[in-house]
């Protein structure tokens, strides 16, 4: 029986046919060393990654000016981002409940240096939607420094609203980060209108691209120390990085090969109206018929415009690993079970008892047919 493969979420699969190829071809062709030679291959190489700076900043509406920072994933272009930044222990976070690990344990990381303060951002404990007008207060109150947001929820699917919280962080001078891993390609972005600093993206998530390239958006006028230092291929005699964007923070070689398969998932972007639209159409499918199933306990935000294809439930009687390994075994469909690598949103499910959350995670070549056989392959094993 063939898998049936409902982890998007994590990482899409498959991806789209000129991804491989083109992935196949670079590494045959063109596996140089981008921006460290001076005959042809060297340079086809840099002008693929430049090339490819251009799609995403066409993609996420960003300003001419704007930088795209390639890393080797969107968690170390977190690290990036927040290990670049000057802090000091009068510094006040705020967070989203629904933040990955990606963001967190970075925080924590320096939070247990620095001494800074982190607050979550209000949440409406019963539509699972962030409380705009009680951030606002909150705001008010304790001042913010750094803004960090999910632009999706990976647990709840829940699309934030990244740009109305940056508005209000803005009044006071904050830096807006936001992880978009879940969101660039498949939700509209606008960075030149968000207030947004930085912009995080996974090429392996919603972008449809390989593992192995990342990185985020620099739209604001805020500068980052380098978290990573070595050779960049330039001013090879000075010891100090480049002073220039994005040179100062992309030491090391360029993974060609992942930004090859990159660009050619850039090339083969769906709209990304159409695309949301039919996740959501499929999510709506499965929600309805889940509700409809006894002992099936679902995690949405109640917006159904607010969410995307991502779907957690639980299932009364039974772990959450417990019906991952029986989805996998008895039915060969793959989804993803536990905590999804997100410390603060369970507490609000209350899902803990459960061992975390089954999600599903619908994708670009999901199938109704799949659905139905796991809304059956459900409705077994809630009826124990």
């Amino acid at each position: 029986m063939e898998e049936i493969y409902l982890d998007n979420a994590a990482t899409t699969f498959p991806k789209p046919e000129c991804v491989y190829q083109a992935m196949d071809e670079i590494a045959r062709t063109g596996a140089v060393n981008a921006g460290r030679g001076s005959y042809a291959l060297a340079r086809q190489a840099s002008g693929l990654i430049e090339s490819t700076r251009k799609q995403i900043k066409e993609l996420a509406g960003a300003d001419d000016v704007a930088e795209v920072v390639f890393t080797a994933s969107a968690t170390l272009a977190c690290n990036v981002i927040l290990g670049g930044l000057e802090w000091k222990q009068t510094d006040i976070v705020y967070v989203s409940p629904f933040e990955h690990n990606a963001m967190m344990r970075v925080l924590y990381h320096y939070q247990k240096q620095y001494g800074f303060k982190i607050i979550e951002l209000a949440l409406n404990r019963e539509s699972l939607e962030l409380d705009l007008s009680q951030i606002r207060f909150q705001f008010t109150r304790e001042h913010p420094t750094v803004v960090v947001m999910s632009h999706v929820s990976n647990v709840t699917g829940y699309i934030l609203p990244i740009n109305e919280v940056a508005e209000s962080a803005k009044q006071y001078g904050a830096v807006v980060a936001v992880d978009g891993s879940q969101a660039l390609g498949l939700v509209p972005v606008k960075l030149k209108e968000s207030g947004i600093d930085f912009y995080v993206f996974a090429g392996h998530k919603t972008l449809y691209g390989p593992f192995g390239v990342g990185g985020f958006i620099s739209e604001g006028d805020i500068s980052l120390k380098p978290f990573l230092v070595g050779g960049t291929g330039s001013d090879s005699l000075n010891l100090d990085m480049p002073g220039q964007m994005p040179g100062i923070l992309e030491p090391g070689s360029p993974n060609i090969v992942a930004i090859a398969g990159l660009h050619a998932a850039l090339e083969a972007c769906c709209d990304m109206e159409r695309q949301l639209s039919q996740e959501r159409k499929f999510a709506e499918y499965l929600i309805e018929k889940l509700k409809r199933i006894d002992g099936v306990l679902l995690y949405l935000p109640w917006d159904e415009m607010k969410r995307t294809g991502i779907v957690s439930f639980s299932i009364e009687g039974y772990r959450a690993d417990e019906v991952g390994m029986l989805l996998d075994e008895d039915y060969h469909i793959a989804v993803r079970t536990g905590y999804q690598c997100v410390p603060l949103i369970h507490k609000y499910l209350k899902d803990e008892k459960y061992g975390g959350v089954i999600r599903v995670g619908i994708g670009r070549f999901t199938k109704q047919s799949e659905l139905e056989i796991l809304i059956d392959a459900i409705e077994e094993i809630a009826e124990g």
